[in-house]
């Protein structure tokens, strides 16, 4: 048995601090304007991107990390011995678990163990840090993945995109559609469910007003929440982020609420000031 090596890609949206401080290594997806393309998080920022579509007047398209980049990445820590443990973008969402997938047959006589986050965001962010906690145990490959497919259908991912205009340009929501948010403030509540991306609620009014409506669904769970962590995240709206962190920890019993930044690939299809509160069920619903 290797010492765990862990992997997760970039849309785990986990900041360089946690990253490096725990040695987690990120495969990036990319980002592409034309025939320019970017590897999020490593070539291009989150700010920029934003200047880049007010410029093109247009969303960038992503892509999954191909099986080569996989290879090239776990390659050295086979050499090395080490077993590896890569927790990635949903399935429903991405080809990057199957990339990944792709790779690891190619080292048939390694320990890769490959875990489908069937989330997206810190949703697969506190799934990595989970088995950053249990690698710390010293346990095993096979024992660390197996605990962490078991909190899989136990993260709760919830946001608000401030906009609906990057939802409509990405094919994710219709001209009427985004019409009827700006005109009567209607922004959904957006959770991740079974891996995919479903409108858990329709909030009304001003952003003060739907701020408060995530509070107070992730409050209603807060005898139910992993105590561990708590991540509150989002794409340029660092203002309302650091109000919910306030607002949780005077009502939350946990040892961290952690604000982090969405990278490149989630804001691009969310839009600016999109925030979420995102943890971990003790017991699935």
């Amino acid at each position: 048995m290797g010492e765990v090596k862990i992997f997760a890609d970039s849309t785990c949206d986990l900041s360089r601090d946690l990253i490096e401080s725990n040695n987690i290594s990120i495969v990036p997806l990319y980002v592409s304007f034309d025939d320019d393309t970017y590897k999020d998080g490593v070539d291009i920022r989150t700010k920029e991107l934003y200047s880049k579509v007010d410029k093109h007047d247009k969303l960038p398209k992503t892509s999954a990390p191909s099986p080569l980049d996989f290879i090239n990445a776990f390659k050295p820590f086979i050499d090395e011995g080490r077993d590896i443990l890569y927790i990635g973008l949903s399935t429903k969402l991405s080809s990057t678990i199957q990339n990944a997938r792709i790779a690891a047959s190619e080292f048939p006589n390694a320990n890769i163990e490959i875990v489908d986050s069937c989330n997206l965001s810190t949703g697969i962010g506190l799934l990595v840090m989970k088995a950053v906690d249990l690698a710390k145990e010293n346990l095993g490959v096979e024992e660390i993945a197996k605990r962490i497919r078991e909190l899989v259908p136990r993260v709760e991912t919830a946001f608000v995109p401030d906009t609906l205009e990057y939802l409509h340009k990405g094919g994710r929501c219709s001209s009427l559609q985004a019409l009827m948010g700006s005109v009567l403030k209607i922004r959904p509540i957006i959770k991740v469910v079974d891996g995919g991306m479903i409108v858990g609620q329709k909030a009304r009014g001003k952003r003060e007003k739907i701020l408060e409506t995530m509070l107070e669904n992730a409050l209603k769970d807060k005898d139910n929440m992993d105590r561990k962590r708590v991540f509150v995240t989002h794409t340029e709206g660092l203002e309302d982020a650091m109000f919910l962190k306030k607002e949780l920890e005077a009502n939350l019993d946990v040892e961290e609420i952690i604000i982090t930044d969405a990278g490149c690939v989630i804001s691009s299809h969310c839009g600016p000031n999109t925030i979420g509160i995102l943890y971990i069920l003790n017991e699935k619903k």
